[in-house]
């Protein structure tokens, strides 16, 4: 385990004070704090570095090198053997728009696409809009009474028509996370391509295209505590293959096919620093562990064990408040199928109100539908939408108790 003191001295944000007290960072599913060293990479880029990619001169080569170390990092984070398959652009969203573009022209009319409803919407209406142009149909799976995905119905989806899987890791709003590897194995059975999103998993967990067997995966660094930048993963084949939309004077080869336009380079820098964070992490956990990957694996260990310890504190004080619901899997006993984030709502307050509630105390988090469309109207929570809380390995035993206090006087 890590010391979380010394954790937490890496932050800045986390020095803010609201009405003399520390605030308190439960905002981490719309974005994590980033370390002090993330911004200092971003802004030694900048200053030492700035230069277009491909360039002759002294700059340029710097640039190119640190760009190729950042594609290096993050292939070891996703677990990925191949450098040049990591992708990277604006955001998830963005990414996931240009492949479906591109996979749409394999299409055929009656094809059949599945996507879920317990995805974020940007896993959700890019393959929404692709089959529509592409005269595809698409499933939608339903959930379960406690937020984890109805798996006999998709399995029942399932067929020799089925060209994609779309499925989330786990669940940005209420923490599910999905038997992917088991869903890759049945869609691959049939035929089909799966395409996760790991966004809301990257910080909570370990990510292994390999070990998944996966056939794309994208993810935000913006969640695992460096830059908004989006990172997209594919097999070689894939991405070699699929029709790319970008400028003639674009290269043809990986990674650049797939990186339209001039890439927000310092972003970059700090990505890379975002994942030598993570591993530094790890060898702080385990001192004597050998390379990046080893390094990264330890670090996740820590992170899900120190998570584990504040969820399971949350939902056992959670379990006194009468007016409070949790939607989704409500026991510690099941924390192996869910990451440390929560969403609730208050038997007379609206979500508004409660994150109010909240600011005023120093406490924040956020309230509505977190993009997570489908699912808020399946559990008929639109348009008011729940109270987001989620953990992060720099969060304490101590926030929990100051959270579960400010609920506790809301309950009264």
């Amino acid at each position: 385990m890590f010391d979380v003191e010394k954790v937490r001295a890496q932050f800045p944000a986390l020095a803010r004070e609201q009405g003399g007290r520390s605030a308190v960072y439960f905002d981490g599913p719309a974005g994590s704090q980033t370390p002090r060293r993330v911004a200092e990479a971003v802004s030694r880029y900048m200053l030492e570095c700035n230069a277009n990619h491909g360039g002759v001169f002294a700059t340029s080569r710097a640039s190119d090198a640190l760009l190729h170390e950042a594609h290096a990092a993050v292939a070891d984070l996703l677990g990925a053997d191949d450098p040049d398959t990591v992708i990277f652009g604006p955001n998830m969203t963005t990414l996931t728009f240009a492949l479906s573009r591109s996979l749409s022209r394999t299409w055929k009319r009656g094809d059949e696409i599945i996507v879920t409803r317990l995805d974020h919407d940007a896993n959700v209406t890019p393959w929404v809009l692709a089959a529509r142009d592409a005269g595809a149909v698409v499933h939608h799976v339903g959930i379960k009474p406690d937020c984890t995905l109805n798996l006999t119905e998709l399995q029942g989806r399932l067929s020799e028509r089925t060209r994609l899987v779309a499925l989330g890791c786990a669940s940005n709003a209420v923490g599910t996370v999905n038997p992917f590897e088991e869903i890759v194995d049945w869609a691959h059975r049939v035929g089909a391509l799966v395409f996760l999103d790991a966004v809301h998993y990257a910080p909570h967990r370990r990510i292994d295209v390999q070990k998944w067997n996966c056939d794309f995966l994208a993810c935000s660094a913006y969640k695992f505590f460096g830059p908004h930048v989006g990172v997209l993963w594919g097999r070689r084949e894939l991405l070699e293959k699929l029709p790319a939309y970008k400028v003639r004077p674009a290269p043809d080869q990986l990674p650049g096919r797939w990186m339209t336009g001039t890439q927000n380079h310092e972003g970059i820098a700090g990505v890379l620093e975002a994942v030598e964070y993570l591993a530094d992490l790890g060898r702080q956990c385990q001192p004597h562990v050998n390379g990046r990957r080893a390094a990264l694996a330890a670090a996740y260990s820590a992170i899900e064990k120190h998570e584990h310890g504040l969820a399971s504190r949350f939902l056992d004080g959670l379990a006194t408040l009468k007016p409070i619901t949790l939607w989704g899997l409500g026991s510690a006993e099941q924390m192996r199928n869910r990451v440390a984030t929560f969403s609730i709502t208050h038997a007379h307050l609206g979500p508004d109100e409660v994150a109010r509630r909240l600011d005023q105390e120093g406490i924040y988090a956020w309230h509505g539908n977190f993009y997570a469309l489908s699912l808020s109207e399946a559990l008929g929570r639109e348009p008011d939408g729940m109270v987001r809380i989620g953990f992060l390995h720099y969060n304490t035993v101590a926030e929990v108790d100051r959270l579960l206090g400010a609920l506790e006087r809301m309950s009264s």
